[in-house]
């Protein structure tokens, strides 16, 4: 079973000055996703590197988490250290995956150039950052639509799970009316 880490990162949130709207969005898209079975482990903590730094390590080499999905801190404000703690903990750069998030933020904000979302890999574990607004995380991963209903700009999400496959990580389905996952034909399992 595809076991999946959740971080939330803010200041405000982790001491309880507002309610924290990442984790549940997150949760609530991949209820919504995956067609596999799959658990989640939480963490909502502050924009502190070595904490960040820390609960990455937790989730990937003690929790056992296949996917780690950040949200919070990637844009250029000196607490924004997400992507610095991500990279520092890293044993390989996925660049594609923040260059397509920054992509798809760009459809409708200028300062997307702006956002340092990167994605890594530690031991057989993808790590993405996502960004911080439940809007954002949604069309981050999903991908943009057309009025047709028919996806225009792809997700991040529709490349995860080859990812994962090449990576050792458990196979997963998604539900193809939220994000269809792309695996060329020779990766392809029949329908049991």
């Amino acid at each position: 079973m595809l076991k999946i880490g959740l971080v939330s990162i803010s200041d405000r949130a982790s001491q309880g000055v507002y309610e924290d709207k990442g984790l549940p969005a997150l949760q609530d898209w991949l209820a919504r996703a995956l067609a596999t079975p799959f658990a989640t482990v939480t963490r909502l903590i502050p924009d502190e590197q070595p904490g960040i730094e820390a609960a990455l390590k937790a989730l990937v080499d003690d929790e056992g988490c296949q996917l780690v999905l950040t949200t919070g801190g990637t844009g250029p404000a000196p607490r924004d250290v997400t992507p610095d703690a991500t990279l520092a903990v890293a044993d390989r750069v996925m660049p594609g995956f923040g260059e397509q998030m920054r992509q798809i933020s760009l459809k409708f904000v200028p300062t997307a150039i702006l956002s340092r979302q990167v994605g890594v890999i530690r031991k057989q574990s993808l790590i993405l950052n996502l960004p911080g607004q439940p809007k954002a995380i949604q069309e981050t991963l999903e991908g943009l639509r057309g009025a047709d209903g028919k996806v225009e700009v792809p997700g991040i999400f529709a490349a995860v799970p080859y990812c994962l496959d090449l990576i050792g990580a458990p196979h997963i389905e998604t539900h193809e009316s939220v994000v269809k996952a792309f695996r060329p034909k020779s990766a392809v399992k029949p329908a049991p």
